[in-house]
């Protein structure tokens, strides 16, 4: 069968500071009509920029050689109004963070009609038929009225979803994803990966599928190709790479599932955080001259105690409460009930009041490229937070800590003159961790601080932040869509669904025995057993 994309020698080379960096070293490889092939690799290995390359999406100090062939024509070196002709419409990519892809000014609907336009020649109306359409077939709440949303007013997951539906809207016959069910809960994640398996075989649309997760990689994939420091390793049927793994590189892939378990903190540890019936309230519709058409109780009378040294981990969909019913603890956005720390009510201090706790109350945020300066090096924005809570230190010092900070969790610290644009999206994951361990924190709120990263890698921190956690007396609150990352973290589960606590347990309990339905479709969902033929 002849190969819808065919990669031929394809080089991909940065000019840095530093000099001239080698991203992608002479890389083949073919995907034809109906087929998925899985590209994975740990982070910075070259597998986005393969793919950035091949689609002309290279950053500006980026020069790409080789061929990408598509329907007859090099996509590389190609003019930008023939790529555009084919961008969008016959071959189409999902971005691993959305918030970089989706415009904060115009609302999803405007974002998801003006390439439907463009591309299949609809009117207004058509498309907004169609946009409506492949919103609720990625399962967004409330499709309909989510159309007039902005992307700040969506959960990470649901921009997700937004991005994937974009995607498939034009029926595309090649579909680059570049880790597109990252910040997906397991259940919608399964149901996304199930829709996109349907779509290939209606269209015989052919499928990339960048990740670092392998149960994807088992699910989907008919080719995998393994690929470490700009090069390819290994490649072959997904059937042939699990069973019998060649290459050593391959093996320690597959043995790098985060393991190993918690042992639970004793009853008399004391409490480091409280929320007692915690609740969280947003008004919705309304303007400046009329009232809100609706509350929306995101989070609905919640309580969690938090000892020290204790993680527990909280779960659920997408749009569940998780991170809202964190920040509320953090005093980071307006809640009803009480709040203590260390046994001091925080709940109705101001933010003159509150900044001298902000050290002992940091926060690894979902989205690590939105909450990381562009204009700022890697360098200085792990040293950010000095600069506020002990503005007396020297400049020298300051960059020992950030040396110190990048070597804790696995970044070269020759690397700290860097802006966030030149790391791959694993390493910027791991500049925001820095950024708040550095501090040495009471309480570390992790807001899927694994998403982005591949499974070396989250082994990597999952053992770095427990060698933190034990050293330091750490308490964490650790969000997640990853379960088997929660399990290997966590000593107590909470599990949140509409904004309410359904089921909280050890691990054990919830995991091996979970009592509630909605929690054993989750658990469901997260181990599959299944082998792609």
């Amino acid at each position: 069968m002849e190969p819808i994309l065919s990669l031929k020698d394809v080089s991909v080379r940065f000019h840095t500071l530093d000099g001239i960096v080698d991203a992608v070293k002479g890389v083949s490889l073919d995907v034809s009509a109906g087929e998925t092939l899985a590209i994975v690799g740990e982070s910075g290995s070259g597998k986005s920029q393969l793919m950035m390359a091949a689609m002309g999406l290279l950053a500006g100090n980026g020069e790409a050689r080789g061929e990408a062939r598509f329907g007859g024509e090099n996509l590389i070196g190609l003019a930008k109004k023939d790529l555009n002709s084919i961008r969008g419409r016959r071959v189409t990519m999902i971005f691993q963070e959305p918030m970089t892809s989706l415009d904060p000014l115009y609302t999803v609907g405007s974002q998801l009609i003006e390439p439907i336009m463009q591309h299949q020649q609809m009117n207004a109306a058509q498309a907004e038929a169609r946009a409506l359409e492949m919103l609720e077939l990625v399962r967004i709440p409330d499709a309909r009225r989510r159309m007039a949303s902005y992307p700040h007013e969506m959960s990470g997951g649901q921009r997700q979803r937004v991005m994937i539906a974009m995607a498939l809207a034009n029926d595309p016959e090649l579909l680059i994803a570049d880790e597109p069910t990252t910040a997906l809960d397991v259940t919608i994640q399964a149901e996304i990966l199930e829709l996109m398996a349907d779509l290939q075989k209606r269209l015989g649309m052919a499928m990339i599928f960048i990740t670092h997760d392998l149960n994807i990689v088992r699910r989907i994939a008919h080719k995998v190709a393994v690929m470490r420091r700009g090069e390819v390793v290994e490649e072959g049927t997904t059937k042939v790479i699990f069973a019998r793994p060649a290459h050593a590189y391959t093996k320690a892939l597959l043995e790098a599932e985060p393991t190993g378990r918690k042992a639970p903190v004793p009853a008399s540890a004391p409490v480091i955080l409280c929320g007692t019936d915690t609740r969280v309230s947003f008004a919705l519709g309304g303007g400046f001259f009329s009232k809100p058409t609706a509350i929306l109780r995101a989070v609905d009378r919640v309580s969690v105690t938090l000892r020290r040294g204790q993680t527990i981990g909280i779960v659920g969909e997408s749009g569940s409460g998780k991170s809202t019913l964190a920040r509320a603890l953090l005093r980071l956005l307006p809640s009803e009930g009480a709040i203590t720390f260390e046994g001091r009510s925080i709940a109705r201090l101001d933010a003159a009041a509150m900044r001298p706790l902000r050290r002992q109350l940091q926060v690894v945020l979902q989205d690590p490229f939105g909450s990381l300066s562009p204009r700022m090096t890697a360098g200085q924005i792990i040293t950010e937070g000095l600069l506020v809570h002990e503005p007396g230190i020297s400049s020298a010092e300051r960059d020992r800590r950030a040396v110190k900070a990048m070597e804790e969790v696995q970044i070269d610290p020759s690397l700290r003159n860097r802006y966030p644009h030149e790391f791959s999206g694993g390493q910027r994951q791991r500049i925001a961790i820095a950024r708040a361990i550095i501090l040495k924190p009471k309480v570390v709120v992790l807001d899927e601080p694994t998403s982005a990263l591949d499974r070396q890698v989250q082994k990597q921190i999952v053992e770095l932040l427990r060698d933190l956690q034990t050293a330091n007396g750490l308490s964490y609150l650790f969000i997640s869509h990853d379960l088997a990352v929660v399990r290997a973290m966590a000593d107590h589960i909470m599990v949140m669904k509409d904004g309410r606590l359904v089921e909280e347990g050890t691990p054990d309990d919830v995991m091996d025995h979970p009592r509630n339905p909605y929690t054993r479709r989750l658990m469901a969902a997260a181990f599959p057993s299944t082998v792609h033929a």
